[in-house]
């Protein structure tokens, strides 16, 4: 390992946050003991100033993941996958060294922040002259020492791969990538930033706003050339040339990202015009792709149309916390500030928005969308909110219609039997429709059928009645399996019993009460269980189910079985969100049985009663597509 690429805190994950302790400390020890606040004064707006530092990131972050505002005017259409996410987790690793180089120079040059000094707290709130020292100091020092450091990075083989290669191992730019770079090439990005303010400093000219102010914009500008999102209007170059080599785009940047032999500059590109590596494109391509904004995209061959769950999952979201959608999701302490802001958010999409797009990914060369209806799980079960959430569900559908999408999949609520029977309402509403409207109930089945051992000859089924309970029994009782059916309506019981070839229907026996299955080792869950229902089952049960949410795991001598999944083929691309609880590269059963549908070109709408005559045919397609089963006990 090359010296200095590696940072010295890299094998302490979270715990490098404990390095920012120190100026906390000395604040209140400060505030507590010392008359001379001046030392305080300065950790604090250290600590201040990362904080703004990472919110910057964070902010960019969020807009450049907000597909719906951007996707028009993105540079690179790819999604963010894993790998990059993970390559990029400690993008903050940049403002933690320069907390500590802020507060070196706090302690060893105390004179340079005016510590100690006759008059308390002497830098004044604002300064022009520091300004104007600081812009002279940035466009003769700052841009031309990156320029020429940046470029000889590049033409020197060693330290381009030692070093600059990991920056550029991200292959679709974004704010995250800004300063996701080694320790030596952040330590010379911060003598870069911090000449400016220092020699303002000096010259005793320094304010306080001056600190701040460029302390934020030097991150808020590379976050912009990351972005992958071109902000800027073509017309504004046009009408005010002279700005195109005062101030870089992000489709300037993105250029430097595709062909690494051009476009070197820190913001200004006029050094790239005197250093002669301007990449011809910049200007055109800026202008090619703001013009574009307006035209028709790359039409989606597929769109998984999901809703949320809760308050809390509404926040795992690539455009709110990316890293925190890239796990499955758990409740975290660190989110819990920001319910109530977020609970007014839900308010207002409940009254203003529309489904909307949240991720994309690539698989098999096919354009996959996920969209979102802007409703929570509890929205689905209030009365005076049945027609309005069908209204957007249909609303989608007419809309993936229009564009040209050929297979639109409903996710769990989205398709509930009493809300639109499954989806039979849109289809029989509109005939006409070409996009093709999926439960993706037939591939659930199929996933938890497989999952049951072919030794089993008994299993106990609850939800016995509902889509999935019905062809789940209809199929195993084929199979030669007795199943218990519970359900207290003889009528619905006698209607699915009359649907068995009449070998079969003595295989179905309905029972009324939990204690029926006191015997028997398998139980499907289609209805949430309390620990009282789940103490009947004896010793070694295994629960498969289907029910939303989990039943939770309140027996330790019992296994229980995750929701019906499964794992998409190792060839999809730009996947970075985790839906809801699934492993990372894992989806609802019911989002990769659309995803079937669209691969194998059926023409059918998979909607309302599953035809259990095309179970093992809709498995079969699955694996021969490469997407694979994830269900599996566990304890």
């Amino acid at each position: 390992m090359a010296t200095l690429s590696a940072w010295p805190w890299g094998n302490y994950g979270n715990l490098k946050y404990l390095l920012y302790v120190p100026l906390a400390a000395q604040v209140a020890y400060s505030l507590a003991y010392e008359e001379d606040y001046s030392r305080a004064f300065w950790c604090l707006n250290i600590l201040i100033i990362c904080g703004l530092k990472g919110l910057v990131h964070v902010l960019w972050s969020v807009y450049n993941n907000m597909l719906w505002v951007t996707r028009s005017l993105r540079i690179n259409p790819k999604g963010v996958d894993y790998k990059q996410i993970d390559h990029e987790w400690h993008w903050d690793n940049y403002i933690l060294l320069q907390a500590i180089i802020a507060s070196m120079i706090c302690y060893i040059s105390p004179p340079l922040m005016m510590i100690n000094s006759t008059i308390p707290l002497a830098i004044p709130l604002w300064n022009t002259k520091g300004l104007i020292v600081l812009i002279v100091l940035h466009v003769t020092f700052s841009e031309p020492l990156y320029y020429f450091l940046h470029r000889s990075v590049h033409r020197n083989n060693y330290l381009f791969t030692h070093y600059h290669s990991f920056h550029h191992s991200s292959t679709v730019p974004n704010p995250m990538t800004a300063d996701n770079a080694t320790l030596l090439e952040s330590i010379i990005l911060s003598v870069v930033a911090a000449v400016p303010l220092l020699g303002s400093c000096l010259l005793g000219i320094g304010s306080i706003s001056l600190i701040y102010g460029y302390a934020i914009m030097f991150d808020f500008l590379r976050c912009l050339g990351h972005c992958n999102v071109e902000i800027f209007s073509h017309d504004l170059f046009e009408t005010l040339p002279f700005l195109r080599y005062l101030i870089y785009t992000p489709t300037y940047h993105s250029l430097h990202h595709q062909d690494m032999r051009t476009n070197f500059c820190l913001f200004m590109p006029i050094f790239d015009v005197l250093g002669n590596t301007l990449n011809p494109n910049s200007w055109e391509l800026q202008k090619k792709i703001r013009l574009a904004a307006g035209e028709p995209k790359r039409v989606p061959e597929f769109v998984f149309l999901a809703h949320g769950v809760d308050v809390m999952s509404s926040m795992h979201a690539p455009f709110v916390f990316r890293s925190f959608a890239s796990m499955p999701y758990t409740t975290r302490l660190f989110l819990l500030p920001m319910w109530p802001f977020t609970f007014l958010v839900t308010l207002g999409m409940w009254v203003w928005s529309k489904a909307f797009l949240y991720s994309v990914y690539i698989l098999r060369n096919h354009l996959c969308q996920n969209w979102a209806v802007p409703r929570l799980g509890f929205h689905y079960f209030l009365p005076f909110t049945k027609q309005g959430i069908n209204n957007l569900i249909e609303d989608a559908i007419l809309r993936a219609d229009k564009l040209g999408v050929k297979v639109i999949s409903l996710a769990a609520l989205n398709k509930n039997e009493a809300l639109n029977g499954g989806g039979t309402l849109f289809v029989n509403k509109h005939p006409d429709l070409r996009v093709r409207v999926v439960h993706g109930n037939t591939l659930t089945a199929a996933v938890i059928l497989n999952e049951i051992s072919k030794d089993v000859k008994e299993v106990f089924l609850t939800g016995a009645t509902s889509k999935l309970g019905r062809a789940i029994a209809l199929y195993l009782c084929r199979r030669g399996v007795r199943v218990l059916m519970l359900t207290l309506s003889t009528e619905r019981f006698q209607k699915i019993q009359k649907e068995a070839p009449d070998e079969f229907q003595n295989y179905l026996v309905q029972v009324t009460k939990y204690n029926a299955a006191q015997h028997c080792k398998t139980w499907i869950v289609g209805k949430w269980l309390t620990p009282r229902e789940q103490s009947w089952a004896p010793a070694g049960t295994h629960f498969h189910q289907f029910v939303v949410p989990p039943i939770l795991k309140f027996r330790r001598n019992c296994t229980y079985g995750d929701l019906a999944a499964m794992r998409l083929p190792k060839d999809v691309q730009g996947v970075g969100t985790c839906e809801y609880t699934m492993e990372r590269g894992v989806v609802h059963a019911c989002h990769a049985g659309g995803l079937v549908h669209m691969l194998e070109g059926w023409k059918h709408h998979e909607v309302g009663a599953i035809d259990v005559d095309r179970i093992d045919i809709v498995w079969e397609a699955a694996m021969r597509h490469g997407l694979s089963s994830v269900s599996s006990p566990s304890d």
